[in-house]
């Protein structure tokens, strides 16, 4: 008797049309994503050839590396909506901000307002290093002001790896995980995959996102899937319709 093995399928393949991006860094010169609007439009039309068709792009915010306000990332969003419709690109393409959590970020939400993924949703992140020493006191006053935490790639935090249930301890404090796809291809590493398929496998993800930076980025979606079974991932990315606006 023989048996077949389906082949796995490639990242792109399971990107559906009109699907909704809420991580990327795609606004130029602002962070270190793009550069140049010339990498703006290549990375955008690659994103759109995958079947993105609506963008919520997302710049840091880190006190002393990408002091980025507001006012800076809205203004660069307006320039570059319109650069990319004389491109001929106009399918939306929003803005808001990836926020990494430290004491700035604190008095930045207690004083003003947050550039969000959608409603209250936004989007935070920690350091690669160590969280910080205030975390949960930070996701607390966080929710207190009225903000839902959407935290970014939780699987690439090596400081949890060896203690799963610090994953548990982050959704019971309110954060809801968003997948960095790339994970799903090996790309930051076996280590990270394996923990982005155990978080698959038991439901933690809600959102996925591109976090495309540049060229390297699109290139590894054409990488196949490292993952036993697929179907946690095409529901988690069948999730982001709910950023549709």
């Amino acid at each position: 008797m023989f048996t077949f093995f389906k082949s796995k399928p490639t990242l792109k393949d399971l990107i559906p049309d009109h699907h909704i991006d809420i991580h990327s860094h795609l606004l130029p010169g602002i962070d270190d994503g793009a550069r140049t609007f010339a990498d703006t439009l290549r990375l955008t039309k690659a994103l759109q050839e995958i079947g993105v068709t609506e963008f919520i792009t997302t710049p840091h915010i880190i006190q002393h590396v990408w002091d980025n306000t507001q006012e800076q990332i809205l203004d660069k969003k307006s320039d570059t909506v319109l650069e990319l419709q004389k491109n001929n690109i106009t399918i939306p393409f929003h803005a808001a901000a990836e926020y990494l959590m430290d004491d700035q970020f604190v008095q930045l939400f207690q004083s003003h307002n947050l550039l969000t993924l959608k409603d209250n949703y936004v989007l935070v992140e920690m350091s690669y290093i160590n969280p910080p020493i205030q975390l949960y006191s930070i996701l607390f006053d966080l929710q207190v002001a009225g903000y839902i935490p959407v935290l970014a790639h939780p699987e690439r935090y090596l400081f949890y790896h060896n203690n799963f249930n610090e994953y548990q301890k982050l959704k019971r404090a309110g954060c809801i995980f968003q997948l960095n796809l790339l994970a799903v291809v090996g790309y930051y590493g076996v280590g990270i995959t394996k923990i982005a398929e155990q978080l698959l496998q038991k439901g933690m993800y809600t959102y996925v996102g591109s976090d495309v930076h540049h060229d390297n980025h699109i290139e590894a979606f054409k990488q196949k899937i490292n993952l036993k079974d697929s179907m946690p991932l095409k529901e988690v990315i069948a999730n982001n319709q709910f950023f549709k606006v």
